[in-house]
């Protein structure tokens, strides 16, 4: 899953990519490296962001779904939202899968929207919100209490008819959680895969492991190598990255090695 923020200010590519040509130019890159899946956000989730309206993010990602979809028909395409309202506009102009970072819980429409369009739905974890997720960082048990959410909100999603096989599993790396604990949860995510559904990872260039080996988000490329390939050797199906040639690379030698 190659990322496609067309926002001002992500943590890492905030503003580079704010035009559709400019959003297109990049998703071709993303998809001739060997991305499976576009991921197109229209609001910064990054630890202290605000919240923009309804209208700004729907101006924001709607005109790179549709040059995407229109030029790259067979490249998956998923929106990053937790807005029913941004999420439906986005499958009317052709995505094809939805990236909750509040995990149903954002929208009270949402679970209704993926039910009606038959979508799959990513169900990510996270505690509070991007502004103040990382305010609260206690847990009793990490593990099990990212779990019984999963397990909570997976019995909501199949409430509303939402079917086993469009719901995938995202632990939430680096969203409400401390360095340590972003390093316990991939250590542990065998646990997450043995639930039964796919399990998407994002690590790509996030401040756990630039704070760790004392450098910048443009020059971690190895921890999010590292990292990512952890997590497919212990059963993660998809890792949302920026980097996609390097991380292809990587996965292509590790599936290789599983198979052979």
């Amino acid at each position: 899953m190659g990322i496609l923020n067309v926002t001002p200010d992500s943590f890492s590519d905030g503003g580079y990519f704010l035009r559709p040509s400019d959003a297109l130019n990049h998703a071709e890159n993303l998809i001739k490296n060997g991305a499976d899946i576009i991921d197109i956000g229209g609001e910064s989730s990054r630890p202290g962001s605000s919240p923009v309206t309804i209208t700004e993010e729907l101006k924001r990602v709607t005109p790179v779904v549709n040059l995407i979809k229109k030029n790259f028909p067979d490249t998956l395409i998923s929106i990053d939202t937790y807005k029913s309202e941004v999420a439906s506009e986005a499958i009317n102009f052709g995505a094809d899968l939805v990236n909750d970072i509040t995990g149903l819980k954002g929208c009270d429409k949402m679970a209704s929207l993926i039910s009606k369009t038959k979508v799959p739905i990513v169900i990510m974890h996270m505690r509070g919100k991007p502004e103040n997720m990382q305010d609260n960082t206690h847990y009793t048990d990490l593990i099990s209490e990212i779990s019984f959410f999963f397990k909570t909100q997976i019995d909501l999603a199949k409430s509303y008819g939402i079917k086993d096989d469009k719901i995938i599993l995202d632990p939430g790396i680096g969203f409400g959680k401390s360095l340590d604990q972003n390093f316990i949860i991939l250590k542990n995510i065998n646990k997450f895969c043995h639930l039964g559904y796919p399990i998407l990872v994002g690590t790509s260039r996030k401040s756990f492991l630039t704070k760790t080996l004392k450098t910048n988000s443009n020059d971690v490329i190895e921890g999010t190598i590292a990292s990512s390939l952890f997590c497919i050797l212990n059963g993660a199906s998809i890792l949302r990255v920026h980097d996609v040639k390097k991380i292809k690379r990587s996965v292509e030698i590790i599936e290789k090695i599983m198979k052979s």
